[in-house]
């Protein structure tokens, strides 16, 4: 059996392991590459790739960013921001048809580039804005769909936990990621936000105007969102100054978001202590994954799919956007049907030498794929972030909210035609680092 072959057919049992059994995909990928790397060669070279794996994993400094800037989440979403941001963007855009639905993105926006967590942000979101659109009768697809898709602004708007693990997984600048995702997040934003006004101009009943506010309550509507604002600013500028690198930037944040909640004596203890173990048990369950990431990626390595993919790509009778339309549509379909960060730590080891040997740069394909995998996440038949705010929509059926993400799709399309097109709306800032 050739080599080829053997990485083949470890991936399928990868995902049979998946789908059949239930493993957790961090111990399901490190347990088939654990298993073809002794096939392959011998059990002892496999024992030694796997203490050498864990122990250059868990020894990293640079994965201490991760715990960091989680937390910096935790606590922000355990000391109320959530209502706070919704607040100062409902006061702003309530008042235009199909208002509450763009506040609701524009919060979610806001709220995702503390969080960094789809599912995190569409429960949150679905708790504080669905009422509030129930309340003014809107639509329940747009409502629904609205959250669901302006939550996966969470893993492209930084600081974005999936964007530092693509970092440390491809080599490439943290910081040029984040502010690349920045760019990114901003455009889908706009054009989800775009989708809302077509949508209630094309089904005016869909969006009721809401009250109108005097300017005097929109400014101080952002007294209870400035304080995270400037927290978002000081990160992001810092790194881009070169002040500090991600991980101080992450303590930094981590520090400051504490202080403000106790100055605002919005975080009880309680809430400290139960943002601490989320922390630790969203950390360690993401650097479980990296393990068994890198694991399966080393018994690829040996197959040399990656390679062969890569040259074989290369000798295709296609212009590089056709295969690069290809690569994306493997995204989407495996964004639908299995989570987020385990499909691109799976892939990233196949897909981004083609993307390399093809000439692309290594900050767009990381954004970008970011990008086309958040798609996934609200399409069926998994769609994790649709199915969190369908589970909490309790008078919802589940078929309309998936029907009101949908009216989404659009938008994602687009957004990833323009940044094919023009890749600068993801380089502009990274270039000017």
């Amino acid at each position: 059996m050739s080599l080829t072959l053997m990485g083949i057919l470890g991936i399928f049992l990868l995902l049979l392991i998946l789908f059949v059994f239930g493993i957790p995909v961090g111990f399901a990928m490190g347990l088939v590459g654990f298993v073809g790397f002794c096939v392959v060669i011998s059990l002892d070279a496999g024992c030694n790739m796997l203490a050498t794996v864990t122990w250059d994993t868990f020894s990293k400094y640079g994965l201490t960013v991760i715990p960091l800037f989680i937390f910096m989440g935790q606590v922000a979403f355990y000391s109320g921001v959530n209502e706070k941001l919704y607040t100062a963007a409902y006061t702003w855009v309530g008042h235009i048809r199909g208002g509450i639905a763009m506040a609701t993105i524009l919060a979610c926006s806001a709220f995702a580039a503390i969080c960094g967590s789809n599912a995190a942000t569409a429960a949150t979101m679905t708790t504080v804005a669905l009422p509030q659109m129930n309340k003014y009768n809107y639509e329940p697809m747009l409502s629904t769909g609205a959250i669901a898709c302006g939550s996966t602004l969470g893993v492209v708007i930084p600081p974005s936990v999936v964007l530092i693990i693509i970092g440390l997984s491809t080599e490439q600048s943290i910081a040029k990621l984040f502010y690349g995702g920045l760019g990114a997040g901003i455009l889908l934003a706009s054009l989800l936000t775009m989708t809302v006004y077509v949508l209630c101009t094309l089904h005016p009943s869909w969006g009721p105007v809401g009250k109108k506010t005097s300017f005097k309550e929109k400014i101080l509507s952002l007294a209870g969102a400035v304080e995270m604002l400037i927290l978002f600013l000081v990160v992001m500028m810092g790194l881009y100054f070169g002040l500090f690198t991600p991980t101080e930037a992450g303590a930094i944040g981590s520090f400051f978001a504490v202080v403000i909640a106790l100055v605002q004596r919005s975080l009880s203890w309680e809430e400290f202590k139960r943002s601490v173990f989320d922390t630790l048990r969203i950390s360690c369950m993401v650097i479980v994954i990296i393990t068994g990431a890198m694991v399966f990626g080393r018994f690829l390595a040996i197959t040399r799919i990656p390679f062969d993919i890569a040259d074989w790509v290369v000798t295709l009778p296609f212009s590089k956007v056709t295969v690069m339309g290809i690569i994306f549509m493997i995204y989407i379909i495996g964004g639908a049907v299995m989570d987020a960060l385990a499909l691109l730590l799976i892939t990233i080891p196949i897909f981004f030498p083609v993307a390399m040997e093809l000439g692309y740069d290594p900050i767009w394909f990381g954004v970008t794929i970011t990008i086309v995998t958040t798609l996934g996440a609200v399409t069926p038949p998994v769609g994790a972030t649709t199915y969190v705010v369908g589970g909490m929509a309790k008078n919802v059926p589940l078929e309309r909210v998936f029907k009101g993400v949908a009216c989404f799709l659009p938008a994602y399309i687009l957004c990833i035609l323009l940044m094919m097109l023009f890749p600068k709306v993801v380089l502009f800032l990274p270039n000017l680092l």
